[in-house]
């Protein structure tokens, strides 16, 4: 079971009715980290009216929002809710609100928490982070040309390739494909290719 998160932090600035809303976002994995991120950009704007928050991590299943004194409902749900809406996880966004002296409504304020995040996910890096091998392997060139020919068609990615005596290649495999392209290898070089194997790990195929 694969997921999506972003590979970096982030942030953009988004002004409505002349509060500014700066939001951010940042690539964690545990409680202690969203904390630690969230006390970070409100030690950078210690003189905001408010800094809004919405994590989401894999870790536990963890969720947690807060309105940070918006009224309640306004403004880390609609943050949460474009997180979830865009599937990521392992992931904190904090927006920070300078009131502008313009009061913005229920309503209001929900449309600018929600925009300000959807902002700052159009604008990060996107992973889409799958379950899968590190594989590695030599083949001489007389094979070369077939397994370049096959590769593809179990949408590998290729991390490195070395053409010395021998070809050297490195490359990520999605788990469902890892076996029968194993097989694939061993049958088309006749057992001569030998297959080394990473454990299994999450590996971004975007």
């Amino acid at each position: 079971m694969g997921y999506r998160t972003i590979k970096k932090p982030n942030n953009i600035t988004f002004t409505e009715r002349r509060s500014e809303f700066i939001a951010y976002l940042c690539p964690v994995h545990t409680n202690d980290e969203a904390v630690a991120f969230i006390n970070e950009i409100k030690s950078l704007h210690r003189k905001a009216t408010h800094n809004v928050y919405a994590y989401i991590l894999r870790d536990n299943n963890i969720t947690r929002y807060s309105d940070d004194g918006e009224p309640q409902g306004t403004a880390g749900v609609p943050v949460l809710d474009i997180l979830q809406k865009n599937e990521l996880t392992d992931i904190c966004c904090v927006v920070t609100r300078y009131f502008g002296g313009i009061l913005l409504g229920g309503g209001g304020l929900v449309r600018a928490y929600s925009t300000s995040a959807k902002l700052a996910v159009e604008d990060a890096e996107i992973m889409d982070m799958c379950e899968c091998y590190r594989i590695s392997f030599q083949v001489d060139y007389n094979l070369y040309s077939k397994v370049a020919y096959l590769l593809p068609q179990y949408e590998v990615k290729e991390l490195s390739s070395k053409f010395e005596d021998n070809i050297f290649l490195e490359l990520l495999v999605k788990e469902e494909h890892f076996e029968p392209l194993k097989a694939k290898l061993t049958d088309v070089s006749n057992g001569k290719i030998e297959i080394e194997e990473s454990e299994k790990l999450f590996e971004d195929f975007s």
